[in-house]
């Protein structure tokens, strides 16, 4: 499919009943709020709030200089304002967002007068997140799975040709639009060429939850296209299992084995899936890049002709982590080590007293 041409999802069962609900909205942040009615820089009608996450409010609004246009206004939250990351994640999101044009990732409009507080404005969209999606029906029909990974493919593809790495490819950052359409969006993580390495620091609301991170993101790597591929086979592999690939409630645990082992092969959670469908989520998911698919094209190749792709055993060779038990096995070396010439020390101690006290 051409990049030019409108992706028809009603192809995909599992979206043809696709209700258009957000996400639950959390608590209210203090300060700074904008309310329904609302005129934002003389510019944009405040309609109503459509989503609150942990570090922005998403709002409906009108643009009152392009004929009441609906738009989106993402606008961080006041105790953000004053955080040089969160900052410049936000800027970098709204840089970026600009400068990309394509039918299937998130238009983000400029807005060249000077703003009276941060926010972004996008086009406005009906539908709701793969991650919504997944809530409500998963595992995912493996035609319906295959399709829109697809369709995530041909955005990716595009990013990479313009030289953005997106870094945080996760369900809730995919919309399924009532118009038959995806959009990919949120590009607060992404690099681009050209900007600095951002460091990984741990786990929070800025970085996400572990699940889709590729393995070099978690070792501190610059990443390149294939960090997004990686994450693209985490999502395919939780649309056709119904389970992310590292399960768990601790991060740290789930890092070790995502860095040092593999994922349960797919057909194991989900017996009906075909022997390709599972070859192709797992060479998406190799923890070496180069093991991977090398482009999106590449993946997307595979993903609209299934019964074409070669059946290597990848699920027949994949590895357990074990590095947890090697750490306990030397962590108990070490004990012994240490402990041995005290416990040597005091036997001794006690032959040489009771050989002295027989003497005397």
């Amino acid at each position: 499919m051409k990049s030019n041409e409108v992706c028809p999802l009603e192809q995909v069962e599992s979206c043809r009943t696709m209700s258009n609900q957000p996400a639950p909205l959390q608590p209210p942040p203090l300060g700074g709020k904008l309310n329904p009615g609302d005129v934002l820089d003389d510019r944009f009608l405040i309609v109503e709030i459509v989503n609150r996450g942990g570090m922005a409010t998403i709002f409906k609004a009108q643009d009152l200089h392009h004929q009441n246009r609906d738009v989106a206004i993402k606008v961080p939250h006041l105790v953000y304002e004053d955080s040089p990351g969160a900052v410049g994640r936000f800027q970098r999101e709204e840089d970026i967002g600009t400068s990309l044009d394509h039918p299937f990732i998130l238009k983000v409009f400029p807005v060249t007068a000077k703003k009276r507080r941060a926010y972004i404005v996008t086009e406005y969209l009906q539908g709701c997140t793969l991650a919504h999606l997944l809530g409500r029906m998963k595992p995912l029909p493996e035609q319906d799975a295959l399709k829109i990974a697809s369709l995530i493919c041909e955005a990716l593809q595009y990013l990479h040709q313009q030289g953005v790495i997106h870094r945080d490819l996760k369900p809730g950052n995919v919309m399924i639009c009532k118009d038959g359409t995806i959009r990919v969006m949120d590009f607060g993580l992404s690099r681009s060429d050209g900007t600095r390495r951002m460091t990984f620091v741990g786990f929070s609301n800025a970085m996400g939850t572990p699940d889709y991170i590729a393995p070099e993101q978690l070792q501190n790597k610059r990443g390149d296209a294939r960090t997004d591929i990686y994450s693209l086979g985490a999502m395919l592999y939780e649309m056709l299992t119904g389970s992310t690939p590292f399960a768990g409630d601790d991060p740290f645990v789930i890092m070790n084995t995502r860095t040092t082992g593999d994922p349960k092969a797919p057909r194991k959670l989900n017996p009906l899936l075909s022997p390709e469908a599972e070859e192709i989520v797992l060479r998406a998911l190799q923890r070496d890049p180069a093991e991977r698919y090398q482009s999106a094209a590449a993946m997307k190749a595979d993903l609209d002709a299934p019964r074409q792709v070669q059946v290597t055993g990848l699920a027949a060779r994949l590895e357990t982590s074990t590095r947890w038990k090697r750490a306990l096995l030397l962590i108990r070396w070490i004990a012994l080590f240490c402990i041995l010439p005290i416990v040597v020390q005091v036997a001794l101690f006690f032959l040489f007293w009771h050989h002295y006290a027989k003497k005397h």
